[in-house]
């Protein structure tokens, strides 16, 4: 079994200073961090390939070339039998499931994406697991800035066991 954090949508430094200190502490007790794009600014990406055990990441529509030279568009990785892929957008909510299965579906189990700060987990027909995190530091329109952790592996329900967390509002 593998822990798992995932991120997306950080807007580092332009929407925090910061990760909130619930997230770091996550980054100290996770297997892997999956960051699904919207860095911003490399700074985060260095402290996270620092500090984390394990990182699997994309760039989003935000990142600019300094992010894009050093991570890929769609990001792989298999964790304890589970295939995963992690992508920034997927489009619009309508259509989603059935765009993603057909994308990604006959090579990978859990899909990980951001881009919509809006927290999303959904199976679709063909049993891909649809996660997004939200943002841990831009909520927009959502009552609370989100990140998940998961628990990973070929032996679990729909292979990951997922968990929202919701973060204090900031001072």
């Amino acid at each position: 079994m593998v822990r798992a954090l995932l991120l997306a949508d950080t807007h580092w430094p332009r929407r925090a200073k910061d990760l909130p200190p619930a997230v770091w502490d996550e980054v100290d007790r996770c297997d892997v961090v999956v960051h699904a794009g919207d860095w911003v600014d490399v700074g985060l990406l260095d402290a996270l390939e620092r500090r984390a055990a394990r990182l699997v990441a994309c760039w989003g529509n935000n990142d600019g070339p300094a992010l894009r030279a050093r991570l890929p568009e769609v990001a792989r990785a298999t964790l304890d039998g589970v295939r995963l892929a992690v992508v920034h957008e997927t489009g619009a909510a309508a259509g989603r499931e059935r765009r993603a299965e057909a994308a990604y579906g006959p090579d990978t189990d859990v899909l990980v994406f951001g881009h919509s700060h809006i927290p999303w987990d959904t199976t679709t027909p063909g049993g891909l697991r649809l996660l997004n995190p939200g943002s841990p530091t831009d909520r927009r329109r959502q009552p609370y800035a989100t990140f998940m952790t998961a628990a990973v592996g070929a032996g679990v329900p729909g292979h990951a066991a997922v968990t929202v967390h919701r973060l204090p509002p900031r001072c």
